[in-house]
């Protein structure tokens, strides 16, 4: 299974090698500052790593769609990779992460304020970029996007710890901090294709769905998979309490007592040694990442479906087996 999804990942960049190494000189060109500290910090994150599944969208959707000649999409590719750099480089100052890609987080090296600002910095660097590009359709996409992530965040700050939180509330902050960027970037990139609001809501429609599965999958292996293949520390969400689907499912299915040990552990933050392993005996007992697997297939399968609007070609086969990595990767 490894292998065949690391071969969906190679096909899929394979496919648009060319505009990513472009994207990849943008961002560095972007990046540049007059403040030593901005480029230091913004390419400790960009540098480490990490799949670019998010500009990889744009830029793979606008090729499927005809756009051949230009910089448009490696630019706006660049904004999509600026705006999920800079919310997750909060994330790890909101989270208090210490790792990232298997390196130490930009807040372990610098501390909590370079970070936070820096990220400031992408955010408004991505606006400049669009601002430049003067399309209006894009500019309302990035926009609605980033307000989008930004009540995200807040609203999962808002469930953390919290066991009243239910699949719907949850569902909400999956949609909305993590699903809506890889919307918009596919949105994008059919936009820059010339494509009409139908089909770029259908291609929005498949980024949506796949950035559910995905960040579902992200939760399961949080419970289930091994840290030097995660790249972070497995068991950070429950340290930090986060309410992922996992854990709703076997706390609503838990007995009195199974139910008094997640409010110990995660609203009253008492994790003694051993609470991580308890917890995911419980999860295993309750068949609960199976649950969250089948919740996410669900969701391939209607990525699966927005894309029947797109003829045939290489560049929907690659979108194709992208959804299906989503849901078979073990990192």
């Amino acid at each position: 299974m490894a292998q065949n999804t690391s071969e969906a990942l190679a096909n899929l960049r394979s496919l648009v090698q060319d505009d990513l190494e472009r994207t990849n000189a943008l961002i560095l060109e972007q990046l540049s500052s007059d403040e030593e500290m901005i480029s230091m910090v913004g390419q400790h994150l960009l540098s480490s790593g990490g799949k670019r599944l998010r500009p990889i969208l744009t830029l793979i959707t606008a090729k499927m769609f005809g756009y051949r000649e230009g910089d448009t999409h490696a630019l706006l590719a660049a904004v999509v990779e600026f705006i999920h750099t800079a919310t997750l480089l909060h994330d790890d100052v909101v989270d208090k992460s210490n790792t990232r890609r298997g390196r130490e987080t930009a807040n372990s090296v610098w501390g909590n304020k370079a970070p936070i600002l820096v990220g400031d910095f992408l955010f408004s660097r991505a606006f400049q970029i669009m601002v430049d590009n003067g399309d209006l359709r894009v500019l309302r996409i990035v926009a609605d996007c980033c307000a989008i992530i930004s009540e995200g965040e807040v609203m999962q700050l808002v469930a953390s710890n919290d066991l009243a939180t239910n699949e719907e509330r949850y569902l909400n902050v999956v949609k909305q901090k993590t699903a809506s960027l890889f919307a918009s970037a596919s949105e994008l990139g059919a936009v820059v294709g010339g494509q009409s609001d139908e089909v770029a809501k259908r291609m929005y429609e498949y980024g949506m769905q796949l950035g559910i599965a995905y960040q579902l999958v992200d939760d399961l292996l949080d419970y289930s998979a091994e840290t030097e293949k995660l790249g972070k520390n497995v068991g950070d969400d429950f340290q930090e309490g986060k309410m992922t689907l996992p854990v709703i499912h076997a706390y609503e299915k838990g007995d009195e007592e199974e139910r008094a040990f997640w409010q110990r552990s995660l609203e009253e933050e008492d994790q003694p040694e051993g609470s991580f392993e308890h917890a995911r005996s419980l999860i295993q007992k309750h068949g609960s990442l199976d649950y969250a697997m089948a919740f996410a297939k669900q969701r391939i399968e209607r990525a699966k479906e927005a894309l029947s609007v797109v003829p045939e070609s290489a560049e929907k086969s690659a979108l194709i087996q992208l959804a299906d990595f989503a849901v078979d990767r073990e990192y």
